[in-house]
């Protein structure tokens, strides 16, 4: 019993510490930058910059939106867009190439504090948009064939853009800021439960038993046994849990910054049980195409983990 309440007390405080002094700064700055930027219409603009080039994907001009968000913001961002989506005259097969890019691509809320310990930051990225482009073409033109088309849905809620009051830069910045620390605060429990839940097979020897089994197939790759705990953590627990077991390793040197690229673009994604669960919440639709967005999602993840070993 007395072991129990240890692991359940330092999950807690590595929960905290990944929290307060790592995700915390960051996010705040990053949601600040992202609310002004978006106040002033740069994201806007992006996307119907981006729009004419990614219709051969499969991709509607919101998803450029959701590209961006994914990418700048976190994985839970492009929710609001999703459910956009869902109630316009996004197609299935289009919503679907889209959602299996946001499964592909790599989410700020666990790049920018990986970044501040070496992952390369113009790498991931790349990869991040190969990855997703292809996982979108995949799913639009393969995987969704079977859909059922629904009619385009007019929507004029929708399109009805909400009057917002004039505000100051400096407003804007500390309305981001304080989503930031929504966002993180919210995190606090899953960080807690899923650190916890890997302590667990750590102490019970589930994890080394997985090591032994796997590190052969890891070596062939030039990986070390050790990245099997990162790995399951992330498909288990989530990307935030998954960074939270990295800056640990890290930190004791178990884990190198080149292994760390290497295994980026296998691990940094938001196609695991959390990350799935959160996006498909957006509506219906979502979770109705959710299954060729995996599929495709899938095969996107292999391109950008390859494209990572290549690369480093």
């Amino acid at each position: 019993m007395q072991e129990i309440i240890n692991i359940i007390l330092a999950s807690g405080r590595s929960a905290i510490d990944l929290a307060l002094y790592v995700l915390l700064p960051v996010m705040v700055i990053m949601m600040a930058f992202m609310k002004l930027v978006e106040a002033k219409g740069a994201l806007a603009f992006i996307a119907r910059l981006l729009t004419p080039a990614l219709k051969v994907f499969g991709i509607p001009g919101a998803g450029a939106f959701a590209m961006v968000q994914i990418m700048f913001v976190s994985f839970a961002a492009p929710v609001a867009t999703l459910s956009i989506m869902e109630k316009d005259d996004t197609r299935n097969r289009q919503l679907a190439a889209t959602l299996a890019m946001i499964f592909t691509m790599s989410q700020a809320n666990v790049v920018f504090p990986l970044v501040a310990v070496g992952l390369n930051l113009g790498v991931i990225i790349l990869t991040s948009l190969a990855g997703g482009l292809a996982a979108a073409m995949l799913t639009y033109y393969l995987f969704s064939r079977v859909l059922h088309e629904d009619g385009p849905r007019k929507a004029a809620a929708v399109a009805e853009e909400e009057k917002k009051p004039r505000t100051t830069a400096l407003n804007i910045m500390i309305v981001g800021g304080q989503e930031a620390v929504k966002i993180v605060l919210a995190a606090v429990p899953i960080l807690v439960l899923a650190i916890f839940l890997v302590n667990v097979l750590k102490a019970t020897g589930a994890i080394a038993l997985l090591e032994t089994l796997l590190s052969p197939l890891l070596n062939l790759l030039g990986l070390p046994g050790i990245a099997v705990l990162p790995i399951a953590t992330k498909f288990m627990a989530g990307g935030t849990a998954m960074m939270g077991v990295v800056l640990s390793q890290l930190q004791e040197g178990v884990l190198s910054v080149l292994e760390l690229n290497r295994i980026a673009g296998f691990i940094i994604n938001p196609f695991d049980l959390v990350g799935v669960a959160v996006l498909i919440s957006a509506g219906p639709r979502c979770a109705s195409v959710v299954r060729p967005a995996m599929a495709g999602a899938l095969v996107g993840m292999l391109i950008r983990g390859i494209l990572h070993l290549l690369i480093f």
